[in-house]
C-alpha cells in the first residue's frame, strides 16, 4: 500500500500577514506545496491529503489543484472549529484553529493507509519524502506502534525575519525520539539560538540541537491515539479561545507513556520556509539555485 501526503494549510498565517500557502516562489507560479508534492510523488507517494479551513476550499481548488490534477489524487479533509466530541461548543470568541494535532485528526475520517504529515510552508527536500517511503517499507512491529519523524538541526531552521516557535527534540544514541517540547520565540544568538520561557528566564540551544519540523511517519493507528489526547486536552481547554491540541506534545504524551515510539530519521535535505514575509526571498533563491543546478525542472508540471 503506497503512503499518502498529508499537507497542514488550515493555519492563518498571522505572522506572515496573508495566506502564505499558495504564494509562489518559483517559476510558472510554483508554490512550497507544489515542490512537496513533486518530491513526494518521486519518492512513490500517490495521494495529497489537505487539511484546510472550509473557507480555504475555493482558493486550493481553483489556485493549487489544477497544477497537478490528473498526476495525483488529491482530497480534502476540513478542520473546523465546531468538529468537538459529544456535546462540546467552543466558545463565541474562538476564531483560531485547535491546532496541529487536531489538524490530523480531521483526516481521520479519509485515510486509511500510512501517511506523511507535512506543513504547508515548509520546503522539506526529496531526500525527506524518500526516508519517510523507506520508513513505510519497512515490516511493521508486532509490539509498540512505531512511527516516524525527520530531524533537522536547529541552525538550519532559524529565520532572519523574526523568532520562530520549533518542537526541540532529545534523541537517543540508537536514534528514537525521547523528548519533544513546544518552544516558542528562539532566535539567532550568534552561533547558536535562544529564548526566553514564560517565566523570563533565558535559555540558549546549541545550534546542532535536533529538532522537528512537523514532518512526519504516522500510520492509521494514530488516529484513535490522538482522539484519545484531544478528548483529554478539552476536558481542560474547551472554553479557551486560544490554547491548542499540538502535534508534539500529541506525540510527546504517547512516547511517555510507552503507547509509541518514533524514530527520529535525520535529514539529509535542505529545510527552508516561510515564516515571516521576508522568508519568502531566501526560499525563492534556494529553488533558483536548485533549478540553476538541475534538481529540479524549469516546469514542475510539464
Amino acid at each position: 500500500m503506497k503512503p499518502t501526503l498529508m499537507i497542514l494549510a488550515a493555519g492563518m498565517g498571522s505572522r506572515y500577514g496573508g495566506l502564505k500557502q499558495v504564494e509562489p516562489v518559483g517559476p510558472n507560479g510554483a508554490t512550497i506545496m507544489d515542490y512537496s508534492i513533486h518530491d513526494a510523488l518521486q519518492a512513490g507517494f500517490e495521494r495529497v491529503v489537505f487539511v484546510i479551513r472550509p473557507d480555504l476550499h475555493d482558493a486550493f481548488r481553483t489556485g493549487i489543484e489544477p497544477r497537478f490534477r490528473g498526476r495525483v489524487r488529491c482530497d480534502y479533509a476540513f478542520q473546523r472549529n465546531d468538529a468537538l466530541p459529544g456535546d462540546i461548543k467552543p466558545p463565541p470568541e474562538r476564531t483560531r484553529p485547535w491546532g496541529t494535532g487536531h489538524a490530523v485528526l480531521a483526516a481521520a475520517g479519509v485515510i486509511r493507509e500510512p501517511f506523511a504529515v507535512i506543513n504547508a510552508d515548509d520546503f522539506y527536500g526529496a531526500a525527506s519524502y524518500r526516508a519517510l517511503a523507506d520508513f513505510f517499507a519497512r515490516p511493521e512491529s508486532a509490539g509498540m506502534e512505531e512511527y516516524a519523524m525527520v530531524g533537522f538541526s536547529l541552525a538550519d531552521t532559524l529565520s532572519e525575519g523574526g523568532s520562530v516557535s520549533r518542537g526541540v527534540c532529545r534523541v537517543s544514541r540508537d536514534g528514537w525520539l525521547e523528548q519533544i517540547t513546544e518552544t516558542t520565540g528562539i532566535a539567532r544568538d550568534g552561533a547558536n539560538a535562544a529564548y526566553t520561557d514564560s517565566a523570563g528566564a533565558r535559555h540558549t540551544l546549541p545550534a546542532d540541537t535536533p529538532v522537528s519540523m512537523n514532518t512526519w511517519g504516522f500510520r492509521a493507528s494514530i488516529f484513535p491515539q490522538l482522539q484519545a489526547g484531544f478528548e483529554a486536552f478539552l476536558r481542560e481547554n474547551a472554553g479557551s479561545a486560544t490554547a491548542e491540541y499540538y502535534l508534539p506534545a500529541a506525540v510527546q504524551n504517547l512516547v511517555a507513556t510507552g503507547r509509541a515510539r518514533v524514530r527520529v530519521l535525520p535529514a539529509a535535505a535542505q529545510w527552508c520556509g516561510v515564516t515571516h514575509r521576508a522568508d519568502r526571498e531566501r526560499v525563492q533563491a534556494m529553488i533558483a539555485g536548485m533549478i540553476a543546478r538541475g534538481e529540479y525542472p524549469e516546469d514542475l508540471w510539464k
